[in-house]
């Protein structure tokens, strides 16, 4: 009522947003000296807490026996002899083969299966039972059989202890296939009815003019895909008991988080170095391909998720 009343009012008593004498809104100014030194203040503070347990981490990872021992807040002298230690054992090598392997086969046909999916679904004429087909994916994202029920269904389908067992129950996610296909749909229409009149089938639509057109989200599909099975380390849990294939992020939480001992991890002619220093390495070994690769499709993320996010 208040809204209708002021609206109501004649032009020269409504209230009007205050503005400066410039003419602009109050929050389009440029602020204060005060105000800029307390934004950097603020800022530095915030970097300094994300930045600091980064630093440590791998500051540690490379300091020897001394600094460790002594328990100094910041080691003063370094050794490369964690790294060289458990890339010589041989555990880290080979779980960092298998999570590189599962990551970049597990994207790839995760991305394969979701755009096909995704494009399947925008062709509502053409695809019987298509909204069906989308109702059923939505439920996905709602309800989950659970546990116990996966676990006796990758038994039946005999993938305990295989690489399969990471990989094809995270195939394909529902909220990356509704975000992909909210992008197609926002492709230019008028393309794909020049390609039927030339007689272009719909694969070849797909797989000349929809994909080529997608760059951009495809990119921030695959990092969304490559993160999770990089990082996933629960379905290793349940269904590997191989433990020479474990993927790295199950060697990271049974020698980091479990606190297991580190013996098969090093090299046997070799010194051991301190526990905590090896643990270091590890998260180290585990973190560094990710925070690599991340900024190269960073710039990708604003065109690919607003794109496929925002329909209209």
């Amino acid at each position: 009522m208040a809204v209708i009343d002021q609206l109501a009012q004649p032009d020269s008593t409504r209230r009007r947003p205050r503005r400066t004498t410039a003419g602009r809104p109050p929050w389009m100014d440029r602020p204060s000296p005060t105000m800029q030194s307390l934004k950097v203040v603020a800022i530095a503070a915030i970097v300094v807490v994300m930045l600091y347990p980064f630093l440590y981490v791998i500051m540690f990872s490379f300091a020897d026996g001394r600094s460790v021992g002594s328990g100094q807040l910041w080691p003063t002298s370094f050794s490369t002899s964690a790294y060289e230690s458990i890339f010589a054992g041989g555990v880290v090598t080979r779980s960092l083969l298998v999570t590189a392997g599962i990551t970049v086969v597990g994207t790839l046909l995760s991305l394969v299966f979701t755009s096909m999916l995704a494009y399947g679904l925008t062709r509502t004429r053409q695809v019987p039972f298509s909204k069906a087909a989308m109702v059923m994916v939505l439920c996905t994202m709602f309800f989950g059989a659970g546990i116990i029920p996966n676990y006796l269904l990758i038994k039946q389908l005999g993938l305990l202890d295989s690489y399969w067992a990471l990989i094809l129950p995270g195939l394909i996610s529902a909220f990356n296939m509704i975000v992909m296909r909210n992008f197609f749909m926002e492709l230019p229409q008028e393309l794909f009815e020049s390609a039927r009149i030339d007689g272009a089938s719909e694969f070849r639509i797909f797989a000349s003019i929809v994909l080529p057109l997608s760059k951009a989200v495809l990119a921030v599909i695959a990092l969304f895909y490559a993160v999770g099975y990089w990082n996933s380390f629960f379905n290793a849990l349940l269904y590997i008991n191989d433990t020479t294939k474990w993927p790295i992020q199950l060697v990271l939480n049974q020698y980091v988080v479990q606190s297991n001992a580190m013996t098969d991890l090093q090299a046997p002619d070799r010194p051991a170095p301190p526990a905590q220093t090896v643990q270091m390495a590890i998260v180290v070994v585990a973190t560094l391909p990710i925070l690599v690769v991340y900024p190269f499709a960073q710039r990708f993320f604003t065109e690919g998720v607003l794109t496929g996010a925002i329909k209209g």
